[in-house]
C-alpha cells in the first residue's frame, strides 16, 4: 500500500492537489479543542469555552452544507478562495479583538464555523471526478481514511508543539493561517487536462438539479447515510468509554496515549490489508467490513489494563479506516455526479453527529454502567449497525445515472 499511495500521490497534477489539500485539512481535527484553550488563556471559565466551541461546531454544521451547494454550482475556486480569506480573518479576529464576555466573539465562532474551506469535501469529490482507474480511485479512498487519523492523531501533537514556543491564541492563529493557505492553494491548482475538458463540457449543463434537499433526495444515499451515523455511535460511546477506564485502572494523564492506539490500529490496518479491497464490489464488501468493525468492538471487553486496553484498540481498530474508504467509494457511486461535493458533506456531517450522539450517551451512562458497560452498548450498536448494512446492501447496489464530472471553475 505505500508504494501504492506513493505512485498516486505522485502523479502529475496530482501531488499539487493532495499536499495543498493535506494543508487546508489542519484545523478541522483540532481548532474546537484550540479554541477552548483560547478563551481559557483569556481568562474565560469553562461554560464559556464550551460555548464558544458550540457555536463555531454549529456554524460548521449549519453553512457547510451551503458552502458545499455553491461548490457543485460554482466549481471548486470561487468558493475556495473565499472561504480561505474569511475563515483565518475570522478566527484572528475572535483571538486578538474579542474577549470572553464579548457578544463579537460568539458571533465570530458561528461565522469561522460556517466558512470553514470545504477541503475535505472538495478532494473527496475531485477523486471521484478526475481520470483514475477503478484500483487508483479506491487507493485514493483509502488514502483519506489514513490521512484523517493521521491527521487526527497528528494535528493535536502539532498544537501542543506550537503552545509550548508561544501562546494559545498565537497556536490558533498559525493554523488557522496555514488552512486558508491551503485553501487558497487548493482553489488555485489546476486539474488534469483530461478533467479540465469535462469541465468545460459540464459548464453548459445545469450545474445542480433543483430541489432543497438536493442529494438527500437519493433514497441509496439517505440508507448509506444512516449507517454511517449508526457506525459512528460506537466509536462516541469508546470515546467516553476509554478514559473512564484509564481513570479507574491507571493514570489519567496517560488516557491520550491508550486514546492514540485506537488510531494507529486503523492506520495499520490500512496499510496491511488495503491491498485486498478491490477483489469484490464495494456494495458487498462494505456490510463485512462493518461486521468486522463491530467484532473489533468487541475486543476492549477482555481488557483489564492500560496496556491490554491499548492492544485491543490498536487490533480491533484495524478496520475502521476500510470502513471509510468503502463508505467515501459508495457516496461517489450512489451522489448525483453533479452535487458530489455536498453528498460527501452530508456523508461527514452524519459521522459528526452519530459520534456526538455516541458521546452523550457514553457520558450518561459512564457512571451507572461503568467503562465495560459502555464497551457492552457499544458493541451491540455496532452489530445493530451492521445488521442494518447487510440489509441495505440491495441499496448500495444501485448507481447513479448521472455521471461525476469535474467541477467548473478550474481555470
Amino acid at each position: 500500500m505505500p508504494r501504492r499511495f506513493l505512485r498516486l500521490l505522485t502523479r502529475p497534477h496530482i501531488a499539487g492537489l493532495a499536499w495543498w489539500s493535506v494543508v487546508s485539512r489542519l484545523p478541522v481535527y483540532l481548532m474546537s479543542l484550540a479554541m477552548v484553550l483560547v478563551v481559557r488563556e483569556q481568562g474565560g471559565g469553562y461554560p464559556q469555552a464550551g460555548l464558544v466551541s458550540a457555536l463555531y461546531t454549529g456554524g460548521m454544521a449549519l453553512g457547510s452544507p451551503l458552502v458545499a451547494r455553491r461548490v457543485d454550482r460554482a466549481g471548486r475556486r470561487p468558493v475556495l478562495l473565499a472561504t480561505g480569506m474569511t475563515y483565518p480573518a475570522a478566527l484572528v479576529l475572535l483571538v486578538w479583538a474579542t474577549g470572553p464576555a464579548d457578544p463579537a466573539q460568539l458571533v465570530l465562532a458561528v461565522l469561522a464555523g460556517a466558512a470553514l474551506p470545504p477541503a475535505n469535501a472538495c478532494m473527496r469529490s475531485l477523486w471521484a471526478r478526475l481520470p483514475l482507474e477503478e484500483d487508483e480511485r479506491a487507493t485514493a479512498y483509502l488514502w483519506e481514511a489514513l490521512l484523517t487519523e493521521l491527521l487526527v492523531i497528528g494535528t493535536p501533537v502539532m498544537l501542543a508543539a506550537l503552545m509550548a514556543v508561544g501562546s494559545a491564541g498565537s497556536a490558533l492563529t498559525a493554523v488557522a493561517v496555514l488552512g486558508g493557505i491551503g485553501a487558497v492553494g487548493l482553489a488555485l491548482t489546476p486539474l488534469p487536462p483530461e478533467a479540465g475538458e469535462r469541465a468545460r463540457a459540464a459548464a453548459g449543463q445545469d450545474g445542480s438539479p433543483d430541489g432543497l434537499l438536493g442529494p438527500l433526495r437519493n433514497r441509496a444515499l439517505l440508507g448509506l447515510l444512516a449507517v454511517m451515523a449508526a457506525s459512528a455511535v460506537p466509536i462516541g460511546l469508546m470515546t467516553l468509554a476509554i478514559p473512564a477506564f484509564v481513570d479507574a485502572h491507571g493514570t489519567a494523564g496517560r488516557t491520550g496515549f491508550v486514546y492514540a492506539c485506537w488510531g494507529i490500529g486503523s492506520a495499520i490496518g490500512a496499510l496491511w490489508l488495503g491491498n485486498a479491497q478491490t477483489e469484490r464490489p464495494v456494495h458487498r464488501r462494505f456490510p463485512w467490513l462493518v461486521l468486522a468493525f463491530a467484532a473489533g468492538t468487541a475486543l476492549p471487553l477482555l481488557a483489564g489494563s492500560e496496556l491490554t486496553l491499548g492492544l485491543a484498540l490498536a487490533v480491533g481498530g484495524a478496520p475502521i479506516a476500510l470502513v471509510s474508504a468503502a463508505e467515501m467509494t459508495l457516496v461517489s457511486t450512489l451522489a448525483d455526479g453533479r452535487l458530489l461535493t455536498e453528498a460527501f458533506t452530508w456523508a461527514s456531517l452524519s459521522t459528526v453527529l452519530g459520534e456526538a450522539i455516541g458521546q452523550q450517551t457514553g457520558g450518561l451512562l459512564a457512571d451507572p454502567l461503568g467503562p465495560h458497560g459502555v464497551f457492552t452498548v457499544a458493541v451491540g450498536t455496532a452489530l445493530l449497525t451492521a445488521l442494518g448494512a447487510f440489509g441495505c446492501r440491495g441499496l448500495f447496489a444501485r448507481t447513479t445515472a448521472a455521471p461525476a464530472t469535474a467541477d467548473t471553475g478550474t481555470g
